[in-house]
């Protein structure tokens, strides 16, 4: 179905036609939303179209190489170094800003088109439950996409009069130049979005790699913390936690084999022969070859490791230290004295080892009920109750310890806030929460960017402090992407509303 797409910034294309009848042209052979959606079937199939336009590939990269989960690894070649993500260098122009823009209004996009054909079809009642699961899950797929958008080129999630992104919620002309909603109203799209889909969803959650009511409750739960609502955030979140236990050391490994889904929310499937079966590109692929070339070994040409800091935090009987390291790994406990660190302290990332027979390629966990538990310690501790913080984080750390492990005592919010990102930092490493995270709760836990001073050598890609690197009161703005060039060549509009510091 991927024919039938017309993008959110199709438009760009034109500019290559020296006439500007060209534009009038219709194609031989294109179809227009009416023709292409005749039947429920049809709505089905686009669905799936629909579902393709989603990855988060281009998020995880983005997150690992730009703040602290990675090392430059003995056997790269370049990678994460010639865009300057790696020394912390972000502009308009850079990879990350365009990506996720294009990909998330390709996914608007086509969820828009299949809700507005939709419209006109009317189902028989044998097909009425299927279409509005349908239906329900292109509003799903519209609001995820919005609220994406949201996190990354917001400057302020709780300024409701701040600028966000162009809300679209209709197919825009080819000759479209939509300006930047204010934070209130893309917040409004995504809540309506969430609203419709939730009562046209079946409520039939056991397939976890469509979206269902669950998956509505958690990107409200998400967005309620994000906008610091956190009555309303520690509500949702009770209610999925409660719902989905948290996975036991040997679920919790074997959820990145694919083989066990305990306590996964909503995943993005990647299977044998799709649409993203093939290295990670710009366009998508095996989250393992973020970090590797040919399988997550040593031997498997791995020029991502896991960053020194980040191995450092971990517990020796953490089940998320084995599940992130592979035991090919080369580990020098005296690495900060070696001066052939790289070659002698080798931390080979294993958290995509790869599904199916298919190395590197795994399902993409979009959300967890760790994630829930974690919103709830956070609303404690944003509503004054340490204590119930402490208790959410030792509920995290003895389901991955597989021990009681012992209670923290904060004395304050900002001590809460910090194990709370220190414990996502571990909980969440390789899934592309850093960077959001540390945008969110990094001044409140008074934590930063926490890259190895070894690390830093390589490529001198540390500015400032070895505690602190890259981002002091100069350039925290890197913590919001920019508008990226490719649409502010394409719109005079937004042109001159681009995001403070670029």
């Amino acid at each position: 179905m991927k024919n039938l797409k017309i993008y959110f910034l199709a438009f760009l294309s034109l500019a290559i036609f020296s006439c500007d009848d060209a534009i009038d042209i219709t194609q031989p052979g294109r179809f227009n939303a009416d023709a292409a959606y005749q039947s429920v079937e049809d709505l089905q199939l686009g669905l799936l179209g629909a579902y393709n336009e989603l990855d988060i590939t281009d998020m995880i990269t983005f997150a690992s190489t730009f703040t602290d989960e990675i090392s430059i690894g003995f056997d790269n070649g370049g990678q994460g170094l010639g865009d300057g993500r790696y020394g912390y260098i972000l502009n308009s122009t850079s990879g990350a800003p365009g990506a996720i823009w294009v990909d998330q209004y390709d996914a608007i996009n086509a969820s828009t088109r299949l809700i507005e054909a939709a419209q006109a079809i009317t189902p028989d009642a044998s097909e009425q439950a299927e279409y509005n699961n349908v239906l329900g899950q292109a509003y799903a797929i519209r609001a995820w996409s919005h609220f994406v958008l949201f996190t990354y080129y917001t400057v302020d999630y709780t300024d409701d009069n701040g600028l966000c992104v162009p809300a679209v919620d209709y197919v825009p002309d080819v000759d479209a130049t939509p300006g930047r909603n204010t934070v209130a109203e893309v917040v409004n799209l995504i809540n309506n979005d969430l609203s419709s889909a939730a009562n046209l969803l079946d409520g039939d959650n056991s397939d976890i790699t469509f979206m269902n009511t669950d998956f509505v409750t958690a990107v409200q739960a998400r967005l309620a913390a994000y906008r610091q609502d956190y009555a309303t955030a520690a509500t949702l979140a009770k209610s999925l936690s409660d719902k989905y236990p948290l996975a036991d050391k040997t679920q919790y490994f074997n959820m990145y084999e694919d083989t066990d889904n305990t306590e996964v929310i909503f995943k993005l499937e990647r299977s044998v022969g799709d649409s993203y079966d093939g290295q990670a590109t710009g366009g998508g692929g095996w989250a393992g070859a973020l970090y590797a070339f040919v399988n997550a070994t040593l031997s498997g040409s791995p020029y991502f490791e896991m960053g020194r800091a980040l191995y450092n935090q971990f517990d020796a009987n953490d089940i998320r230290l084995e599940r992130n390291i592979d035991p090919s790994s080369v580990i020098d406990p005296n690495y900060a004295s070696n001066p052939n660190f790289r070659n002698d302290d080798i931390l080979v990332i294993r958290k995509y080892p790869g599904s199916d027979g298919q190395p590197l390629m795994n399902d993409l966990k979009v959300f967890r009920s760790s994630e829930m538990v974690l919103i709830e310690a956070e609303a404690a501790a944003a509503q004054g109750d340490l204590a119930a913080a402490a208790s959410f984080i030792k509920e995290i750390r003895d389901a991955r310890l597989g021990e009681n492990t012992p209670m923290m005592n904060f004395s304050n919010a900002e001590e809460a806030f910090g194990a709370i990102l220190d414990e996502r930092r571990l909980e969440f490493c390789f899934e592309g929460h850093r960077y959001l995270d540390l945008k969110r709760l990094g001044e409140r836990a008074n934590r930063r960017i926490d890259r190895d001073a070894l690390d830093c050598e390589i490529n001198n890609s540390c500015a400032g402090s070895s505690e602190y690197p890259a981002f002091d009161n100069t350039n925290a703005y890197k913590f919001t992407l920019p508008i990226p060039e490719v649409e502010r060549n394409a719109n005079a509009v937004i042109r001159e509303q681009q995001n403070p510091g670029y």
